[in-house]
C-alpha cells in the first residue's frame, strides 16, 4: 500500500503493508520532535554548513546526523531527511515488514525484498524519467538526491540532480549535499571528480550527477532504465492546508 504524509516540511510517500505505516508515521514524528529540541537548545545545529560533532546523550537521530556531517563534510541538517527517513524504515523492519519504502522529499530509505524502479526528477531536464532498477536489498539501504535547480532544498552547486547510495541512509542524504555542493559548473572534468571525492567517502556505494542533459555516474549504481512516473507520484511538499 502507498500512502503520502506529510507534517510542516517532512512530505513523504510511504510503501509498505498497511499494518506498518503507522509504525513509520510514529517514528517520523518522534525523530522530528528530537531534532526539534536539540535546535531549541542549539540553534546554530539547524544553521551551521560544518560538521557539528557528536556528543553523548544526543537523540539517535540527530547522532546520526552528525556522524553523516562529519563524513560529508557538510552541515548536520544536510542529513535530517535522509535521517528521519532510515528511522521510519528501521520502525517498520522491527514490526515485521518485508518490503518497506520512504521517500522524504526525494530522500529515499528502504528496504525490499523485490525489485523496485525509483525514478530520478531533475526538472525540465528529466531524458523520459531515466529511473535506476532496484533489486531486493538484504538490509537498508538510501538513494538520496540534492539538486541545485529542483526543489527547496540548499544547495551551493548547479545540478539538476545528485544522487548517492548508501546503506547509511543518513549518510546519502549528507553526501547527495556534498556532491551537489561541488557541481558549480556544466563540466565533464568536474562532475567525474565530484563524483570520485563523494565515492572515496567510507560508506558511499554508487553517485549519479546530471546537469543540462549531460549524465555522469561511478561506484555501484542499479541498472539505468526508462519509466513513465505520473506526476502525483512525485513526492512534494504541499502547503496547502
Amino acid at each position: 500500500m502507498r500512502r503520502q504524509f506529510q507534517y510542516r516540511e517532512t512530505a513523504t510517500t510511504l510503501e509498505a503493508d498497511d499494518i506498518y505505516l503507522r509504525s513509520a508515521e510514529e517514528a517520523m514524528l518522534d525523530a522530528r520532535e528530537a531534532v526539534e529540541a536539540y535546535i531549541a537548545k542549539d540553534p546554530y545545529f539547524r544553521t551551521t554548513f560544518e560538521p557539528y560533532p557528536a556528543a553523548p546523550g544526543m537523540p539517535e537521530v540527530v547522532r546520526n546526523m552528525c556522524e553523516a556531517s562529519r563524513k560529508a563534510g557538510v552541515g548536520p541538517m544536510a542529513a535530517v531527511a535522509g535521517a528521519i527517513s532510515q528511522q521510519a524504515v528501521r520502525a517498520m523492519v522491527e514490526a515485521g515488514s518485508k518490503h518497506c519504502l520512504v521517500d522524504n522529499g526525494g530522500d529515499i530509505a528502504m528496504r525490499t525484498n523485490r525489485t523496485i524502479t525509483v525514478g530520478l526528477y531533475a526538472g525540465e531536464r528529466t531524458p523520459n524519467y531515466l529511473a535506476i532498477e532496484v533489486p531486493a536489498t538484504k538490509g537498508l539501504l538510501g538513494i538520496c538526491t540534492s539538486s541545485g535547480t529542483v526543489g527547496p532544498s540548499i544547495s551551493l552547486g548547479r545540478a539538476d540532480l545528485a544522487t548517492v547510495i548508501s546503506e547509511d541512509v543518513a549518510l546519502a542524504d549528507a553526501c547527495a549535499t556534498r556532491l551537489g555542493n561541488l557541481i558549480t559548473e556544466d563540466d565533464v572534468t568536474l562532475m567525474d571528480r565530484s563524483i570520485r571525492e563523494v565515492l572515496s567517502i567510507e560508506g558511499v556505494r554508487g553517485a549519479l550527477v546530471m546537469i543540462d542533459g549531460k549524465l555522469g555516474m561511478g561506484g555501484n549504481v542499479p541498472r539505468l532504465v526508462r519509466c513513465d512516473v505520473p506526476e502525483d507520484l512525485i513526492t512534494k511538499v504541499r502547503f496547502e492546508r
